[in-house]
């Protein structure tokens, strides 16, 4: 009788289910798999240290099977022994001990305890002097304070071994042993602390990395929601002073609020998922529009090569605020505005003729710089530019942002002056 291999495991062959109880084993882990064991790390509690306690059998073995002389004397120094590695190494990884002056005291005391039994009767009582070391490595807050415990615990683990005659390699190893054992502990721990560490660094990096993504998305929302809606007005108040004498032009400024709306939910949409590329070309044309229908003349100058998308994202910005702010609280009949690229760096300034810096009536007389002027000064910063805004000589308020430009000479032969109006 056969059977068939494509019944076996569900649809699978038989040499494939073989091979897949097989190789589990032989299975490489993957980056994940490693990051999640990393993330499912616990800090050292000393539990790992408690099973080292299972050296003491051969000394206890010595007792019960009377080969030391006053096996009663042997016994209760060995169970001290145990109370105080017990006690030595809950108190190192206690949160209200360790730190303090407890688990040295207790390390002493068993160090002590260790030396007389391992000198009374040796043997394998000569096996205490490794777990004292665990201790040390434990209990040593620093990498200088576990050199100078260690060394004088190896020496001394060394100097008993030689009076009880365990020859060089036995003394060579057991203070080597004895070293070793508490560097390990120590180097163990200091990982885990690193591990916890870099935990914490990543959650605060996540944290900051959410602020930063918010505040972006809130200058982004406000840039682009404070120059449309103040367009749409602009554009309805136009619309409403055309109605009643020239109906065919308020249509149109009806259909520019139409277009502009479109768009807003269009760049909306994008700042939303972080992917909005800003066009200095098409934020001079919509500050033009916008001017004009607030019945304010514009002048457009544009000199040197052409820039970079990055470099023309952030100039897009500056132009959609500034002239928001034009719109909305200039009261000016000019505004101009001049972008120059030279020596490595493009400015843009853009000033008006209306009121400056004073506040309407009623306004408070000492105004702090606004939301959308902060927030291009931060994005300017963050790129290596600056951002300055004030009064403007003669009257009125100018903004001047500069950035930095990578010039390239394939662009300088190309650049063509304009003056556009």
């Amino acid at each position: 009788m056969t059977v068939d291999a494509k019944q076996i495991g569900g649809g699978k062959t038989l040499a494939e289910d073989t091979a897949c109880r097989r190789a589990w084993w032989r299975r490489r882990d993957t980056a994940e798999d490693i990051a999640e064991e990393i993330e499912h790390l616990k800090a050292p509690d000393g539990g790992a240290l408690y099973p080292w306690l299972l050296m003491a059998v051969g000394p206890t073995a010595d007792v019960v099977k009377g080969q030391v002389a006053l096996p009663w004397l042997a016994a209760t120094g060995l169970g001290i022994f145990c109370v105080l590695y017990v006690s030595t190494v809950r108190t190192a990884f206690h949160e209200r001990w360790r730190g303090g002056p407890v688990p040295t005291r207790l390390l002493g005391a068993l160090a002590v305890c260790a030396a007389a039994l391992a000198i009374g009767y040796g043997g394998n009582f000569l096996l205490l002097y490794t777990l004292v070391s665990l201790s040390v490595g434990a209990v040593a807050p620093s990498r200088r304070r576990l050199g100078m415990m260690l060394t004088p615990l190896s020496a001394a683990a060394g100097i008993t071994a030689s009076l009880h005659h365990e020859g060089f390699w036995g003394t060579a190893g057991l203070a080597y042993g004895t070293f070793l054992s508490g560097l390990v502990v120590s180097v163990i721990i200091t990982l885990f602390h690193a591990v916890t560490q870099l935990k914490e660094t990543r959650q605060e990096l996540a944290r900051s990395a959410v602020a930063q993504e918010r505040m972006r998305f809130s200058r982004d929302l406000h840039d682009l929601l404070g120059h449309t809606l103040s367009v749409v007005v602009v554009k309805s108040e136009a619309a409403r002073r055309l109605a009643p004498r020239d109906i065919d032009a308020a249509l149109a400024q009806v259909a520019d609020i139409e277009a502009v709306g479109r768009q807003a939910l269009t760049e909306i949409r994008e700042a939303v998922t972080g992917y909005r590329e800003g066009s200095l070309s098409t934020e001079l044309d919509r500050a033009r529009s916008a001017l004009t229908a607030s019945d304010i003349e514009v002048v457009v100058q544009e000199s040197g090569p052409p820039l970079p998308p990055q470099t023309e994202a952030l100039l897009g910005w500056v132009v959609r605020e500034g002239v928001t702010n034009v719109v909305r609280h200039s009261g000016a009949s000019v505004a101009r505005i001049e972008l120059a690229t030279d020596g490595g760096r493009a400015r843009l300034t853009i000033t008006d003729n209306g009121r400056g810096p004073c506040p309407p009536e009623g306004a408070d007389p000492h105004p702090r710089t606004g939301t959308g002027l902060r927030g291009l000064a931060e994005r300017l910063a963050a790129a290596g530019g600056s951002l300055d805004s004030g009064p403007a000589h003669g009257g009125g308020f100018r903004v001047a942002a500069a950035l930095p430009v990578e010039e390239d000479p394939l662009l300088d032969a190309t650049a063509v002056p304009a003056l556009r109006s």
